[in-house]
């Protein structure tokens, strides 16, 4: 395994982290004894930060996650997980709720603390009200021993470059954004690492665009992109190779991504993702597929509030 630096928290987080979402079954029914075989499979082959969220299939995730931790040592694993979404539409930023929900996420996992707290989806919410109320709520988490450091998360870059024009934040985790076909997030990387911020990036996969099955139908791409997705993946497929490996090992490889957050339900998945690690990128079927995707390169699709994006 290798391990990097959280931007200034110290933290040696793995490069592959463990994603929580597909331990509730967000993306199909997953036995709970398999789940949990998963966070073993994941804690034993050396990866030591794990990201879950209310959000994922309604708690379950996190009540999974924490029956999984249960018997493990603390000091084996960092845990993040996020406040303000609860559901599709339902958001909530308030300095009540999102305090209320730390403990119940604490409960849930069956920790007394976490490692880091984060603003989920804050393209959804006011900025203005994450700035003034949310983080100062979640720095007095931090203050009582809840929470070891505070971070935000979201798809569009703009809400990490506004959050941190006006004040701190310990780790941002973006997702979607350094990816084969979207390397958007490489434009705010010296800001990030002029701040000393953690970086954490999630859907290396671009939420299923990259792989040979394609995307599920609910995918928010348009049909330009996914279209381009399909002919690389039928590129890799022609030549023997996976567009899915290739796109882990393309955003695994990037130094600057301090860990690289993968959803995974089954031991088989964590053992092959461990595997991107040591396998060497093919630099010329890297080539070809960048050329493949040169016409949809940088684009993506607009979330949250239209004030928030891009």
């Amino acid at each position: 395994m290798q391990f990097r630096t959280l931007g200034e928290t110290g933290l040696a987080v793995s490069a592959l982290a463990l994603g929580g979402s597909p331990l509730g079954g967000v993306f199909g029914q997953v036995e709970e004894r398999d789940a949990i075989s998963t966070v073993h499979a994941a804690l034993d082959a050396g990866v030591n930060f794990i990201d879950t969220s209310p959000y994922y299939a309604l708690t379950k995730s996190e009540t999974v996650l924490g029956r999984a931790l249960q018997g493990i040592r603390r000091d084996r694993y960092y845990l993040a997980t996020k406040v303000g979404r609860y559901g599709a539409d339902e958001f909530d930023f308030s300095a009540a709720r999102v305090k209320a929900s730390v403990d119940e996420s604490l409960k849930r996992l069956g920790v007394d603390y976490l490692d880091v707290i984060q603003c989920h989806d804050i393209e959804y919410g006011s900025l203005d009200q994450v700035i003034e109320e949310t983080l100062p709520a979640l720095r007095e988490v931090q203050r009582e021993g809840k929470a070891r450091f505070v971070g935000i998360t979201g798809l569009p870059l703009k809400v990490f470059e506004t959050v941190l024009a006006r004040t701190e934040v310990d780790t941002i985790l973006s997702y979607c954004r350094y990816a084969l076909n979207d390397t958007g997030l490489e434009r705010i990387l010296p800001l990030l690492e002029a701040k000393g911020v953690g970086i954490v990036h999630a859907a290396p996969l671009a939420m299923g665009l990259l792989t040979d099955s394609g995307p599920p139908p609910w995918h928010p791409a348009s049909r330009e992109i996914q279209e381009a997705c399909a002919r690389a993946a039928g590129h890799c497929k022609r030549r023997g190779r996976s567009l899915a490996r290739l796109a882990m090992q393309f955003a695994l490889a990037n130094p600057r991504l301090h860990t690289v957050v993968v959803g995974m339900a089954s031991v088989a998945e964590v053992q092959q993702n461990i595997a991107c690690l040591d396998e060497p990128l093919d630099e010329e079927l890297l080539r070809e597929v960048q050329t493949i995707l040169a016409p949809i390169h940088n684009q993506t699709w607009p979330t949250g509030r239209e004030e928030n994006r891009l």
